[in-house]
């Protein structure tokens, strides 16, 4: 049973924190926790506004995300870490080999699909991203519950 899911993408400002509000608003009161890092994240910044807008059109709350840098010590707290890219898999198993077995790509259940990064991009792109992750994040939950 996964009690902790711990998304990652370079810059946990677009992708992760996306994953991680789309997982944790499906999953409800579950009991599991669901957080983000990055890579090389932009510290302390918030969500991307692109990103923000599209789930607040949702009703989903962003103003609490901070990005944070991935650590050993988030990843051997996590049961579960889903990267968006293979090239985030194999970056955790160089770095961290230990927490490899634990790695999986978001888009496993839906064709081993990556998950193109849009930063910097305009509001189509967005849109792509958070549709994979809806389509991911729904294959995911019956593994989750």
């Amino acid at each position: 049973m996964f009690r902790k899911v711990l998304f990652v993408c370079i810059g946990n400002i677009c992708r992760s924190p996306t994953a991680e509000i789309v997982l944790r608003s499906a999953l409800g009161s579950s009991g599991i926790a669901v957080s983000s890092a990055g890579l090389q994240a932009l510290v302390d910044h918030p969500i991307d506004q692109t990103a923000a807008t599209l789930l607040h059109e949702r009703g989903l709350e962003t103003d609490l995300h901070r990005a944070r840098q991935l650590t050993p010590a988030l990843l051997a707290d996590a049961d579960l870490v889903l990267v968006m890219e293979r090239a985030h898999q194999a970056r955790i198993a160089r770095e961290v080999p230990q927490a490899s077995g634990k790695v999986m790509l978001l888009g496993k259940w839906i064709g081993d699909r990556e998950i193109p990064d849009p930063y910097r991009q305009q509001r189509p792109a967005f849109e792509h991203v958070l549709g994979l992750v809806d389509d991911s994040v729904a294959a995911w939950q019956r593994y989750l519950r």
